[in-house]
């Protein structure tokens, strides 16, 4: 099935496919120590990176059945999704299931956005800041969002 998206999933799946054997092989201290400006480590973009893909599905389901605009939970703004990292504990995270974990989340997103109907892409999401995403826009910044993070992990490593 063709999708408008195809070119964002091709480019997405590049990285993945690019990064997943690049984030297995890093040594302990890498990961585990070296922090960003939010005092993120590794693990923990990654499993912010996690969080992003899994509520970001959520959204699109919740956006294709429910009227617009839709009121879901924002984990990202507000503090929230320093909150998620640290209930989740990606520091502890066994690292190989983290990565496995970054993977499986990010194809599946993937594979979602190529399925999205086209009627729905002009569903509004009200983020917790008040602004309304459409469903468009959700997926068009995904790319932006997920370079930003593998960025920070370059620069980490």
């Amino acid at each position: 099935m063709k999708s408008r998206f195809d070119p964002i999933c091709a480019e997405l799946a590049g990285l993945i496919d690019s990064w997943e054997a690049r984030l297995a092989a890093l040594p302990e201290r890498d990961i585990a120590e070296k922090r960003n400006k939010q005092h993120r480590t590794v693990r923990q973009i990654v499993g912010h990176m996690v969080d992003s893909a899994t509520n970001n599905t959520h959204r699109i389901i919740h956006m294709h059945y429910q009227s617009s605009p839709v009121i879901y939970p924002d984990y990202a703004n507000l503090g929230n999704n320093d909150r998620w990292i640290a209930i989740q504990n990606y520091q502890g995270e066994e690292w190989d299931h983290l990565v496995q974990l970054w993977v499986a989340t990010n194809r599946h997103i993937l594979h979602l956005f190529r399925q999205v109907d086209d009627s729905k892409l002009s569903s509004k999401w009200i983020s917790a800041l008040g602004d309304e995403v459409s469903l468009e826009a959700m997926i068009l910044d995904y790319p932006r969002h997920f370079k930003l993070h593998l960025n920070e992990i370059e620069t980490l490593i």
